[in-house]
């Protein structure tokens, strides 16, 4: 597979663009620590039937890092002006961790223009259903991170082992490949870079309020499937059951937060019908099992 990297200015904003293979175009967005590298063993999978766009999200890996624009709404726009950029009228949108408050709310924005959502591994704001999984209270570094200023003093000079933590707990203990390991150490390292990335937790609250407007008005009708693993697990269904139309969940079982990297034959095996063109073999069925685990 051959993967094009490329600089494409939307909404204002320069992203580093990794692009690879032909067809229906298939938006992917990543989460914390990640950059597009976190798709590095499903693109092949894709790229045989899909243009796949992986950018690296605004502040992250080689895109461009900003002052603001941290909250989902803004960064849905970022995705909506790289479609456009890349002259795409339509497109499957798959979004995980910090990737799928904007991949929900481009859905909610433009569901002419996404035709199908896959979310994974994350809370779409306050939105009830995942009062079990919030029993105990948000993740710890969720507050650490929020905290202007402080986890980017602490950790400076340090970013290596702190990644490295989040992908060995993401995959159980397994740990990523050494050059991907690498690529997501050198693109958290330096003051500014977690900064940037520390901004996602920061803007939170506007994101959570971003998405309640959303479905006080409006309720999703992309078609949607959502994925879970370890922690999430199903909440993030639970929170979509009652706000959308068609909506389909799986949790992986044995797999850890970074589904991509640590179980990339399983996810494409949920991708692959659940993508396929309207009227191909699998696809409508899809939409009718609720809550499988895999």
């Amino acid at each position: 597979m051959s993967v094009a990297l490329r600089q494409v200015k939307a909404n204002g904003v320069e992203l580093n663009v990794a692009l690879a293979g032909e067809g229906p175009a298939v938006l992917l967005l990543h989460g914390f620590p990640h950059t597009w590298q976190l798709w590095t063993h499903v693109l092949d999978g894709l790229a045989g039937r899909y243009r796949v766009i992986a950018p690296d999200l605004r502040g992250c890996g080689a895109s461009a890092r900003t002052a603001g624009g941290y909250d989902a709404g803004t960064l849905a726009a970022d995705a909506e002006a790289l479609l456009d950029a890349l002259g795409e009228t339509s497109a499957a949108v798959v979004g995980i961790d910090a990737g799928t408050p904007p991949a929900f709310l481009l859905a909610m924005r433009r569901p002419d223009l996404v035709r199908r959502l896959v979310v994974m591994e994350s809370l779409v704001g306050r939105l009830p259903g995942a009062e079990e999984f919030l029993a105990h209270g948000a993740p710890w570094w969720f507050g650490f991170h929020s905290a202007p200023g402080l986890a980017e003093s602490v950790l400076t000079g340090h970013e290596d082992r702190y990644i490295e933590w989040f992908l060995d707990a993401g995959t159980l203990g397994q740990g990523v490949d050494p050059a991907v390991r690498d690529a997501f150490v050198h693109a958290y390292t330096g003051t500014e870079a977690l900064r940037c990335a520390f901004s996602y937790y920061r803007a939170l609250p506007e994101s959570s309020w971003q998405i309640q407007e959303a479905v006080r008005t409006a309720r999703l009708t992309v078609p949607t499937m959502a994925i879970g693993a370890h922690p999430v697990g199903s909440a993030l269904e639970q929170q979509l059951r009652p706000v959308t139309d068609h909506l389909s969940g799986h949790v992986i079982e044995n797999c850890g937060h970074i589904i991509p990297l640590h179980r990339p034959d399983r996810l494409l095996a949920l991708l692959e019908p659940f993508l396929a063109p309207a009227g191909s073999t699998g696809s409508r069925g899809q939409l009718q099992h609720h809550g499988r685990r895999q």
